[in-house]
């Protein structure tokens, strides 16, 4: 169980890693363009929170529990790159209109 718990903890930290690291881009890039702020975001969206669901599933235990945390973690991770692409394309569209409107 031990042996559980460390990868666990390896894969929650991993998380965490990528949520700060995309907090961090933000922050720094807070004075460019929406997608250049828009990109810091991917890994949070495509690693951090799929790498802290997988540390919960795995805390569960093999169970019911667990695959809904692991669905969750999957949802979120899909969910979040078509909403980034979404809001990438109207960002653009707006920023085009902007320059040759």
């Amino acid at each position: 169980m031990a042996g559980v718990h460390t990868a666990a903890a390896v894969l929650l930290w991993l998380g965490v890693a990528c949520l700060l690291v995309a907090a961090a881009a933000m922050v720094l890039l807070s004075g460019r363009g929406g997608l250049d702020r828009l990109h810091a975001l991917a890994p949070a969206n495509g690693l951090g929170v799929p790498l802290i669901a997988c540390a919960v599933a795995l805390e569960q235990g093999a169970g019911r529990a667990a695959v809904k945390t692991l669905l969750i973690g999957l949802l979120f991770a899909v969910g979040g790159t078509v909403t980034t692409i979404a809001v990438a394309r109207a960002t653009a569209d707006e920023e085009d209109r902007g320059h040759h409107g």
